[in-house]
């Protein structure tokens, strides 16, 4: 049961960083202030963290971890990815300001 209670409190996590980075890219698409590479790298991660959580997931399967270990295994690429970009961008935010 831990880990069921392990996967939600880190599905939670990447909604809250997910939003973060969505609320962050729509107000610099809105004004205009967007990067190219920013653009860029909006479109490139998710295939990457894609293919990563595939991976990752199937792995744990093969390994007979159980779904509930796939599952979180395969939510670890997105973690990383959202918090990462929250991170970043709430920087580059609040130096905008």
């Amino acid at each position: 049961m831990t880990q069921w209670q392990q996967l939600a409190l880190s599905s939670a996590k990447v909604m809250m960083a997910s939003s973060t980075v969505i609320q962050i890219r729509v107000m610099q698409m809105s004004l205009g202030i967007m990067r190219p590479e920013e653009a860029t790298r909006m479109a490139f991660e998710k295939v990457s963290a894609l293919a990563k959580a595939t991976e990752m997931s199937g792995r744990a399967l093969a390994a007979n971890k159980g779904p509930a270990e796939a599952a979180l295994a395969g939510l670890e690429p997105y973690a990383r990815a959202t918090r990462a970009n929250a991170k970043r961008l709430s920087r580059t935010a609040a130096r905008a300001k």
